[in-house]
């Protein structure tokens, strides 16, 4: 259903390169009830789902480093980012994707997950729809190094850290992914570890 106050009057394809940048003219209807015309830049990259694996006996929990070109475009010297395992949906459901993500990244192959939330990470500009969840792993879930898909081009570490070093991590600046402070913060509130 869509809302009467919106009028979609033009998309135009800026790029197709990787994922879609649309540039979209629409109207507004305004609480005076006015409608006024604006344009925006929009990115559909597809909707996306991440992980906080957790181990409740040992305390510890597996994040991931990897290169992120945006962040280092603006400002990360390095570009590499401290986030929780993630990927798009493609074609899976939610939950199919974050497993086989998991088992991709981080070489652990889970079976149960329990959803947190949905999120838009950065409406002002993108399209995705975030499907968070966490899961509790241990060591005999373990079947590969993981590392990501090399035909992806992925390159990614595999972290083991105890839960009061990540969270830790937030406040010194270390990790300044969303996803990631959003379930770390999510486990401490409730009491995960």
């Amino acid at each position: 259903m869509q809302d009467p106050q919106i009028k979609i009057k033009q998309t135009d394809l800026l790029s197709d390169n990787h994922y879609m940048l649309n540039k979209v003219t629409f109207e507004y209807q305004k609480k005076d009830d006015s409608w006024i015309t604006q344009k925006r830049e929009v990115y559909d990259r597809g909707n996306g789902a991440a992980i906080l694996l957790y181990n409740s006996e040992q305390k510890t929990v597996i994040l991931t480093r990897q290169f992120r070109l945006p962040t280092y475009l603006n400002g990360n010297t390095s570009g590499m980012m401290i986030e929780v395992c993630a990927g798009l949906l493609d074609q899976d459901n939610p939950e199919q994707c974050i497993i086989r993500e998991t088992e991709e990244e981080t070489g652990y192959r889970i079976t149960k997950v329990d959803k947190v939330m949905e999120s838009y990470m950065s409406p002002g500009a993108v399209t995705e729809i975030l499907h968070l969840f966490v899961g509790e792993y241990n060591a005999s879930l373990k079947v590969s190094e993981g590392g990501g898909l090399e035909q992806e081009q992925e390159n990614i570490d595999v972290m083991e850290m105890s839960y009061d070093a990540a969270y830790a991590m937030i406040a010194s600046g270390q990790i300044k992914d969303a996803k990631t402070i959003i379930l770390l913060q999510h486990a401490k509130i409730n009491k995960l570890i």
